[in-house]
């Protein structure tokens, strides 16, 4: 079955036994990111000197990527100042990872329970139904980072952003971030994927950082 990064992304979030996501904020810019460069490495949307352009709003056939697609096309004709990536990450991040949420439940990988916390306010979470896609995905993220494989384009973009975002316990659960970090940073810089993916990561990337830095400040003030 293929999954989207932002999917893949939400996935590694997700408790199996409880469906609550640990390092939820984390996951919210990792997805939206991801679906941004998901975009990217289809074609019709292109990343580069920190901003989004999109050359393309022909439908890809995928349901869950399109709605990305006619969401961004149509931020983009309604902005009139540079369409940033930090813009376009800061508006998304919340619905998107819904959005993502969603289309694991309609594929079957994780079911919706609803609960009220204390009997009052409604609680979704989000346990393991079918789990043969993210062993698949555990198994090829320890392959390129844990043994050394060299990565695909888009494991590349997804260990940058699991990178990026700080996801590291998620992604390798029991291990010290200091025995995986160095690898994904390598990985993440590398000559794996093609130059325009590649320049659309980096910007990726500094645009979680700026966005993340601006949100801890916002929560210390």
């Amino acid at each position: 079955m293929a999954v989207s990064l932002g999917e893949e992304i939400m996935l590694l979030s997700l408790d199996d036994a409880s469906g609550a996501a640990k390092g939820e904020s984390a996951a919210r810019w990792g997805v939206a990111a991801g679906m941004l460069l998901e975009l990217v490495m289809a074609g019709p949307v292109t990343v580069k000197g920190g901003c989004v352009e999109v050359f393309d709003p022909t439908p890809t056939g995928d349901a869950l990527l399109d709605g990305r697609l006619d969401r961004l096309t149509r931020w983009v004709h309604e902005t009139s100042t540079t369409r940033k990536v930090t813009a376009w990450l800061t508006r998304d991040h919340a619905k998107g990872s819904q959005d993502v949420v969603d289309s694991l439940v309609a594929r079957g990988l994780v079911t919706e329970e609803k609960h009220r916390a204390l009997g009052v306010f409604p609680v979704r979470r989000y346990p393991e139904a079918d789990g043969s896609v993210e062993r698949e995905l555990r198994a090829r993220l320890a392959a390129v980072v844990l043994d050394g494989a060299e990565p695909d384009a888009r494991t590349t973009a997804l260990v940058a952003l699991l990178h990026a975002t700080g996801m590291h316990p998620q992604a390798f659960p029991g291990l010290p971030r200091k025995r995986v970090a160095p690898r994904m940073a390598e990985i993440a810089d590398g000559h794996w994927a093609g130059v325009s993916v590649r320049e659309a990561i980096r910007n990726v990337q500094a645009a979680i950082s700026a966005v993340t830095v601006v949100t801890v400040l916002s929560v210390v003030s």
